[in-house]
């Protein structure tokens, strides 16, 4: 077996071996977080629940949906509890095959991906639920009863986590592009009007039909891609300024 073969499988053991430590670190967490999986589930539906008039209530419409749907909001929490050891298992991976300079900047964009993805998240559950939720309840027909099944409601929440989640991923994104080369900063302020437009064009197709969420989508997304810029021309002075000296 040659050098590159032995490389080649050694690579392979080694990503076999962090991924069971990604995935060890997942089920102990949700292993401990089992016995709250009622009060972990009840956390996630206060939003739409103290949305509801007096005596609403969310419904299941499947046998087994009571007990899964809070399973799946534990792992889902035990997902995003074990996430600095997940982290940490892709950086060991990747980090012996990186420059210097590009651990220097990789290793920040990991972490700040990281926080702004958990703050997308927040903001959607402490001001948009609250918001979105309110306006559908006041908006039912005289007569109708609010009833949310709750699977239906977890895949609404899901999708709105990863929505707000991959907004607030903006500037990683803008810088990314500009580091690379892709794109130089002039050119993405001059496409501040287009972004504009394309933030409330993705924020009315990912969020509820109503203007409140989709503002609320779209304003975040046009801030965030200004932070981008804003950062992406500081690293790009600094490299200058680096290359000058």
């Amino acid at each position: 077996m040659n050098e590159e073969v032995q490389s080649f499988v050694s690579h392979l053991v080694e990503l076999r071996d962090r991924l069971l430590r990604i995935f060890l670190g997942i089920i102990l967490v949700f292993l401990g977080l089992f016995h709250w999986s009622q009060q972990i589930y009840a956390l996630l539906a206060m939003p739409m629940l103290q949305s509801l008039p007096a005596g609403g209530q969310m419904i299941a419409t499947d046998v087994t949906t009571p007990f899964f749907v809070p399973m799946k909001v534990t792992l889902m929490a035990a997902f995003l509890i074990s996430l600095p050891n997940t982290l940490y298992q892709v950086w060991a991976f990747v980090a012996p095959g990186l420059y210097d300079h590009e651990k220097k900047l990789m290793l920040p964009l990991v972490i700040a991906s990281t926080l702004l993805f958990l703050i997308g998240m927040a903001f959607a559950y402490f001001l948009v639920f609250p918001v979105v939720f309110h306006f559908m309840n006041a908006v039912a027909p005289e007569g109708v009863a609010v009833m949310t099944d709750i699977s239906k409601y977890l895949d609404f929440v899901l999708g709105m986590f990863l929505a707000f989640g991959v907004t607030f991923e903006v500037p990683i994104a803008v810088i990314l592009l500009t580091q690379f080369g892709l794109v130089s900063v002039e050119k993405l302020r001059e496409a501040r009007a287009y972004v504009v437009v394309g933030a409330f064009v993705v924020a009315a197709i990912v969020t509820p039909p109503d203007v409140l969420s989709q503002v609320m989508l779209a304003v975040p997304l046009w801030l965030l891609y200004e932070l981008g810029v804003v950062v992406a021309g500081l690293l790009q002075k600094r490299r200058q300024q680096i290359m000058e000296g």
